[in-house]
């Protein structure tokens, strides 16, 4: 019996870092007034309140927050995504359109609101757009929806 082995192109970037576009961002804080950015630095951090690198968003808890979320692109966005979807906060993800994922359709699928974007953003001071498409995951995982529901 002949095994093949599943090795998925996956383009790899120089960066797992993608600042979010001002405007883009602009628009869904109107929407959601975020309390605190999880995965920010000073250079690129969209709410007053953030979690860097060294304060390590993932082992904060964000229960009760606005959560907005551009977590690093690499090996553990898988880690950020399961965070999301297990806290207790409303969490609002910038994150690739990857629905082919198994983190994907294990945290996200028929669990959480999906906005596609149509086309490809330019984040930061990009040259060019991102090379791959992105979305927003809004979990909903506050007290109050929970007790709603």
């Amino acid at each position: 019996m002949t095994t093949i082995e599943n090795r998925a192109y996956i383009p790899r970037s120089k960066t797992v870092v993608w600042e979010t576009p001002q405007s883009f961002f602009d628009e869904l804080n109107a929407e959601f007034g975020f309390s605190i950015d999880v995965a920010a630095d000073a250079s690129n951090a969209k709410v007053k309140r953030y979690y860097d690198e060294l304060a390590n968003g993932l082992s904060q808890s964000w229960d009760g927050e606005t959560v907005w979320c551009n977590p690093p692109y690499g090996l553990v966005l898988k880690d950020w995504v399961k965070k999301a979807a297990e806290s207790r906060a409303t969490t609002v993800m910038l994150i690739p359109s990857r629905t082919d994922t198994r983190w994907f359709h294990e945290y996200i699928y028929d669990k959480a609101e999906v906005r596609f974007i149509k086309g490809r953003l330019k984040f930061g001071n990009a040259a060019n757009s991102a090379p791959f498409p992105s979305m927003v995951v809004i979990f909903r995982n506050n007290l109050e929806s929970q007790l709603a529901a």
